[in-house]
């Protein structure tokens, strides 16, 4: 499989590192372009790979090319690549980006879009995609294992998921951090050092995530597990519930979603 990438950023660097780390293809499979000339040279030295400034020229030959440039360069980068060949399968990751706005910017009918979420850069990625009724199983099934080389993957058949998907997903691990964080320094502000707090913190959601994966059980069944009648368990999510965190929680998913919608609009207007 020969994979051109637009933009050799953080997220394009990781989809190339996790690419060649699960053998989906070699350095040589691979051409990346990037108006850096610092990000070409890096990207060289470390993968291997090869490197140009030409979006135009980094497709020849290419049977996915995967957009991981800035939404306000899509439109600029699209034009220089559009009417691509008829085996050619184009990837997007860009987020807000519909299939709308990048067929028609791409004047082609073989387009993926997709939206993976920042821990691709250690390969425990979350992406979820879709795919025009131009592109066929056989080119599905490269993407698939593309994606499939930076975490955890689904494939669903319409393409408003992607939208919550960028607001669950795809934002999700900031959500995270911020908890993570804030847990940190409730151990620090009750004197715990720092050091420990955050060791206890990071082993204390790793191991709770790990018990959910591997029981199954609904999340509140094992919060109920933990939670002793009127023990420091119930006293501190009494506390949680009366910050109204369940809500805040929806109400800024919801938030990000429609902010999402609004992006896609957008884009599909030519207004990005």
């Amino acid at each position: 499989m020969k994979i051109a990438f637009i933009g050799g950023g953080t997220m394009g660097e990781a989809m190339v590192k996790c690419i060649l780390t699960r053998k989906v293809a070699e350095p040589q499979d691979i051409v990346v372009s990037d108006v850096s000339a610092w990000r070409r040279e890096w990207l060289n030295k470390e993968y291997r790979v090869s490197t140009l400034a030409d979006n135009a020229k980094v497709i020849e030959g290419a049977d996915l090319i995967v957009l991981a440039v800035k939404p306000q360069d899509l439109s600029q980068a699209m034009e220089e690549i559009k009417n691509l060949s008829p085996k050619q399968v184009a990837l997007s990751i860009v987020a807000g980006a519909s299939l709308l706005s990048l067929c028609q910017g791409l004047n082609h009918r073989s387009v993926i879009r997709a939206m993976p979420n920042m821990p691709a850069q250690i390969g425990q990625s979350m992406t979820v995609w879709t795919a025009t009724g131009g592109v066929g199983q056989e080119q599905k099934q490269m993407a698939q294992r593309l994606l499939s080389s930076l975490g955890e993957e689904i494939y669903v058949a319409e393409e408003r998921y992607l939208d919550m998907a960028t607001a669950l997903s795809g934002s999700g691990p900031a959500y995270v951090f911020l908890f993570i964080e804030a847990f940190i320094d409730a151990g620090v502000y009750i004197g715990l050092p720092r050091s420990i707090s955050q060791k206890l913190v990071t082993q204390t959601i790793l191991g709770s995530v790990h018990t959910l994966q591997e029981t199954g059980k609904h999340p509140a069944e094992l919060r109920n597990m933990v939670t002793s009648p009127g023990g420091t368990t119930a006293e501190a999510l009494l506390q949680l519930e009366k910050g109204n965190l369940r809500s805040s929680i929806l109400e800024a998913i919801a938030a990000a979603y429609e902010k999402a919608k609004r992006l896609s609009i957008s884009f599909s207007k030519g207004e990005s």
